[in-house]
């Protein structure tokens, strides 16, 4: 859609952002678009896991091997891990709005402030400018990390994280051209200055995926001075149809027992699932029963952190015969609890590695290789609805899980034999 050079409104996201809305602080942070897929997803999964203590805390912890997982990686590769941190460190994060009281503010910082590894443990942490910027919902949108997992290029992703935040506003607002072609890390490329190779390789393939992939449709619109086209913005709404392929891996999660019981108290979804996630349904039972059975407790999710955090063991009492008994028969429900837990964490964990590795294949063919393997496995796909969601999903589709390991392992023998036993 074209438009006029005198349409062009006033809320531009450099210089002074002069639209009312802006004093809400709708705009913007902008993160240098030169990280690869895999250091864009850990970002993510970084700032998922400190945001509710961003603010309250300096530095964050999370699991290494947890924090593999999360973004679909292989755990052992560690250098690859120091890597992606050490391009986060090295990564600018610059933020151009008014503040509540309509005073223009400017800022940079590095994306993380430092980042280490030790005893298995990824310790980081965020400037505090920074930190106090990202934990403004109204300022950066915390991406699905479901989504995320979906995406198979990097200028997909960034697109998406770029428009997502954008999503109660409908539109992101007019970007100049050199500002879009620095989120998407292409900025001092010759090739790209050119607006038809941006357009044919940039912007039209990760509308696609957008549109395909997530929970949103983007439709971009630009802006020309004469026969040139100087900015572009995007055009946003819901995706409805993507409910109908949903597939989320925590929904089992939340249909538990120790789930609802947590929310009951007050637990946040995202806190919950974390505490599961880290120390078992089996513990988190045993806990909430200790502390259900104090009196007197003014903050039962403070105590019930301290008890979880703190590894704070329930006092042993002298125990009757049919105490022992309920004990026992708890133990062994704990047990299996934990044996099917432990499946299902084995199954998720070989899925996950499997599509990395699917993920990996699939970025050393080249576009014409890719196009025909698309193809030829569409071809083999009998179900309309198997194959639309191939359509949307690619190669992350997960209802198309066994088909496209199946696919991969004779395409390439042996490309899952190298993952970690337990992953796959």
């Amino acid at each position: 859609m074209r438009a006029a050079p005198d349409d062009i409104p006033t809320e531009r996201l450099t210089g002074a952002l002069r639209r009312a809305s802006v004093k809400k602080n709708v705009a913007a942070i902008h993160v240098s678009g030169k990280l690869t897929l895999l250091q864009r997803k850990l970002s993510n999964v970084l700032l998922l896991n400190a945001y509710d203590t961003l603010i309250s805390q300096p530095r964050h912890q999370i699991d290494a091997r947890t924090l593999c997982l999360m973004i679909g990686y292989n755990s052992n590769d560690v250098a690859t891990l120091r890597d992606a941190l050490r391009g986060l460190a090295e990564t600018v994060a610059e933020w151009d709005m008014l503040d509540d009281k309509g005073r223009q503010e400017w800022g940079v910082s590095s994306l993380l402030s430092y980042a280490k590894l030790k005893g298995g443990i990824c310790e980081y942490a965020y400037s505090p400018a920074l930190a106090e910027k990202l934990h403004d919902p109204r300022v950066f949108a915390l991406i699905n990390l479901n989504i995320q997992r979906r995406f198979s290029s990097g200028h997909g992703l960034a697109l998406y994280e770029n428009c997502y935040r954008f999503v109660r506003t409908g539109s992101t607002g007019w970007w100049p051209l050199d500002l879009f072609r620095r989120l998407m890390g292409v900025d001092g490329s010759a090739y790209y200055e050119t607006f038809k190779h941006l357009n044919a390789k940039v912007i039209k393939p990760a509308v696609e995926e957008v549109n395909r992939t997530s929970n949103i449709e983007i439709t971009p619109e630009f802006a020309k001075k004469g026969r040139t086209i100087t900015d572009i913005r995007f055009r946003i709404r819901e995706n409805k149809q993507l409910a109908m392929f949903e597939i989320d891996d925590d929904a089992a999660l939340r249909g538990g027992e120790v789930y609802a019981r947590l929310q009951a108290l007050g637990v946040s979804d995202r806190l919950a699932r974390q505490w599961i996630s880290e120390h078992g349904e089996a513990a988190i039972a045993e806990k909430l029963d200790y502390v259900a059975g104090q009196a007197g407790v003014r903050s039962p999710v403070g105590y019930l952190r301290a008890a979880l955090e703190g590894g704070y063991e329930v006092p042993a009492t002298e125990p009757s015969a049919e105490a022992l008994a309920a004990a026992a028969a708890r133990e062994e429900a704990r047990r299996r609890a934990e044996a099917e837990e432990a499946a299902r964490e084995a199954e998720r964990r070989s899925r996950r590695a499997r599509f990395a590795a699917v993920e990996a294949a699939v970025s050393r063919r080249n576009p014409t290789q890719r196009d025909a393997d698309r193809r030829l496995f569409l071809s083999r796909i009998a179900s309309d609805f198997d194959r639309e969601e191939f359509r949307r999903h690619g190669w992350a589709s997960t209802l198309n899980a066994r088909a496209i390991f199946a696919f991969w392992e004779e395409m390439e023998p042996g490309i899952f034999d190298d993952l970690a036993e337990g992953q796959g």
